[in-house]
């Protein structure tokens, strides 16, 4: 079996697992907002992560690629990581490759350029769908929940300590503008319920 046949199927095991696992995870984790309670692999390593460790924290989740105009937010978004992650903040990246066809490279690829080009540390997932019929777990309900879909690459969406979707930001709004930064400090004063 070559190698991209082999990814594919690994692909739909994972899939169904982690669908009925997120039944059980979901159950498992009762303080775990039904929007996070999800499993997604890492970019890194294609590690399971489950998003209910983001519990509690102020998270901006942005839909991302390597080819496009809106690439240097990676830089903003790293900065806002790092100044607000000790008070409880984290940007959530995931790698799509459907607009544009801006993402077309592996994880590792995509990994390898976000560590090299611009060192970022926030956390990353595996490329996975965040528009039309059939997007994410995660990005289908934010569209749900918002009544937005991403229109483009860097499309954000940011929810509260108490995972609620609280607002959403298209591609041209930068991730240190007062528009995302005030929110950001606002959420970040409230407490969890």
């Amino acid at each position: 079996m070559d190698r991209k046949r082999r990814n594919k199927v690994a692909g739909w095991l994972f899939t169904l697992f982690f669908s009925i696992s997120g039944i059980e995870l979901a159950n498992a984790a009762p303080n775990c907002s039904p929007l996070l309670s999800h499993t997604f692999l890492r970019l890194q390593d294609e590690a399971p992560q489950s998003l209910c460790q983001y519990q509690g924290k102020v998270i901006l989740v942005v839909n991302t690629a390597s080819y496009c105009g809106f690439t240097s937010q990676y830089d903003g978004l790293e900065k806002i990581y790092a100044k607000y992650k000790d008070r409880g903040f984290v940007v959530l990246g995931f790698p799509s490759n459907d607009f544009g066809q801006q993402e077309p490279g592996s994880n590792k690829e995509i990994a390898d350029f976000c560590k090299n080009t611009y060192d970022v540390k926030f956390p990353m997932f595996a490329k996975s769908v965040v528009s039309g019929s059939a997007p994410n777990p995660l990005f289908k309900m934010l569209i749900a929940k918002t009544g937005t879909t991403p229109k483009w690459n860097f499309y954000k969406y940011l929810i509260d300590r108490n995972g609620n979707v609280v607002d959403s930001f298209g591609s041209l709004t930068k991730p240190t503008s007062n528009s995302i930064t005030n929110p950001i400090e606002k959420l970040l004063e409230e407490k969890v319920q």
